[in-house]
């Protein structure tokens, strides 16, 4: 038997060492496991899961994470004073602000990520173009009209004969063919119960409206915007990046289910063809689908099978870290649709406008032209940058969190892997989104300086000549935070 002593030591020990697990814990998170998370809780979502402009060489009830309060109180320095660290940021900042690769036009913004406080800027409040760093802006904006447990349905309906099938785009830009095998798989089983086995196929993706183009043309960096696509209109087999696209993704797609049909056993007449389906109906008594014929409210078309995009919180997190363009405009219409404007490049960028207004943020000066930052008609300040980062970390606001937990990790993942070669103290401890376009740079995300202050920061280049030189530039900025 242990002597009283030693049961004191031992269960002093155990206790301090269950004290320091929990901080541990609370310190890590949502801001280091945020992909984690979400994947463990859609655990039994399907797993279906590329940019900027890259150099080719549900419920809407918020369900937080119970740690993220703990996570910002712990990030707080209350004995910092933010006098001396304005002036310190002023002393350290100004001359790397200064360096030519920047260009002509350059303007910053740090803050204080808890409060919100100003600590620095220059140029703070002039509107720039954004690039990719628009997409904070578009993820806030869907997150706070949707719910980060929102998903995106793509749907299969059937007349009552069973005879003739319509495949029905929700928008989800992360369909591919695994999710796409799913469905046919579904339809086959409910026409298996019928005895079909031919039907007529038909398509729908006009739940978007306007042009489906973007304004910057054919380009490796974007499908043309369907309600309708299946591995993002991709012509290889990457999934993320630039790759050459196809002109009809939607098109492709039908064609695409048309073949997992036939292997399923299921024949089809003819080529798909492209409608405009008739709103389908539901089962009274429940959300699951509805059998062919057994329609109660006179509809021609009832549901028979589905398939969902993984939850909101996860396609946010997947935008910002791949500055994936095909899901930040899908996100933007998807926006639009909940406030009742069309789906549309106009109406998405009034609808995550009116979004943000509502989160009371400066607007002053903002267009926002798309939802992904290929346009260079975007415009957006470096305080607002930082304001959505700081709205993001509110506790009060924890459906917005995975703005955050998105964002790339210097040298660790997404569009910052290969960054901050020359700025070692930033690898693993700077958090930003990057934006690219020709004579374009610029940065934005949050970083834990030396006093354990959560900051955040957006720093903006125009007129760029060089950009490595700028990425380099703005990488030695951020670093600097750090110290």
């Amino acid at each position: 038997m242990l002597e009283p002593k030693v049961w004191q030591l031992t269960t002093g020990s155990v206790v301090a060492g269950l004290a320091l697990a929990a901080v541990a814990v609370a310190v890590a998170g949502p801001w280091d496991s945020g992909q984690r998370k979400a994947e463990r809780e859609w655990a039994a979502a399907q797993g279906r899961t590329g940019g900027t402009h890259h150099d080719p060489t549900a419920p809407r009830t918020p369900s937080p994470a119970p740690s993220a309060p703990d996570v910002l109180s712990v990030l707080t320095a209350p004995d910092a004073d933010p006098a001396d660290l304005s002036a310190g940021l002023g002393k350290t900042l100004g001359p790397l602000l200064d360096d030519e690769a920047l260009g002509p036009s350059r303007t910053a913004s740090v803050v204080d990520a808890t409060t919100g406080e100003p600590l620095y800027g220059r140029g703070a409040n002039t509107p720039m173009t954004p690039a990719s760093t628009i997409k904070i802006a578009t993820m806030t904006a869907a997150l706070s009209a949707l719910g980060p447990a929102h998903r995106i349905a793509t749907t299969v309906t059937a007349t009552p004969d069973a005879k003739t099938l319509t495949l029905v785009g929700g928008g989800d830009a992360t369909l591919d063919r695994d999710g796409l095998r799913d469905l046919a798989e579904d339809t086959t089983r409910a026409l298996r119960d019928r005895g079909v086995t031919k039907v007529a196929l038909r398509y729908d993706a006009s739940l978007y409206s306007g042009p489906r183009a973007h304004p910057i043309g054919p380009n490796d960096n974007i499908a043309p915007v369907d309600a309708l696509m299946a591995g993002q209109g991709r012509l290889d087999r990457s999934t993320s990046g630039p790759a050459p696209r196809s002109g009809d993704p939607a098109g492709d797609a039908a064609d695409l289910f048309a073949q997992l049909l036939r292997e399923e056993g299921v024949r089809t007449t003819g080529a798909p063809t492209a409608v405009k389906a008739a709103k389908p109906a539901k089962s009274a008594k429940s959300a699951e689908p509805a059998k062919p014929g057994t329609d109660a409210k006179g509809a021609k078309d009832t549901v028979v099978a589905r398939t969902y995009s993984q939850p909101l919180s996860a396609l946010v997190e997947r935008a910002l870290t791949e500055s994936d363009n095909d899901i930040a405009e899908s996100l933007a219409r998807q926006t639009a649709l909940a406030a009742g404007r069309p789906a549309s490049f106009e109406g998405a960028g009034q609808a995550v406008h009116a979004q943000l207004e509502k989160l009371e943020l400066p607007l002053t000066g903002a267009r926002f032209a798309d939802g992904s930052g290929l346009n260079r008609k975007d415009r957006a300040s470096a305080a607002l940058l930082t304001a959505l980062l700081a709205r993001a970390a509110d506790p009060a606001h924890p459906e917005l969190r995975p703005v955050l937990t998105g964002l790339p990790v210097a040298r660790f993942s997404g569009t910052l892997r290969s960054r901050y070669q020359d700025a070692a103290p930033a690898a693993g401890l700077v958090r930003a989104k990057t934006g690219t376009l020709t004579g374009v740079n610029t940065l934005a995300g949050t970083v834990v300086d030396a006093r354990g202050r959560l900051l955040a920061f957006a720093f903006m280049a125009g007129s760029t000549s060089e950009p490595a030189g700028a990425q380099a530039a703005l990488d030695r900025l951020s670093a600097a935070l750090v110290r």
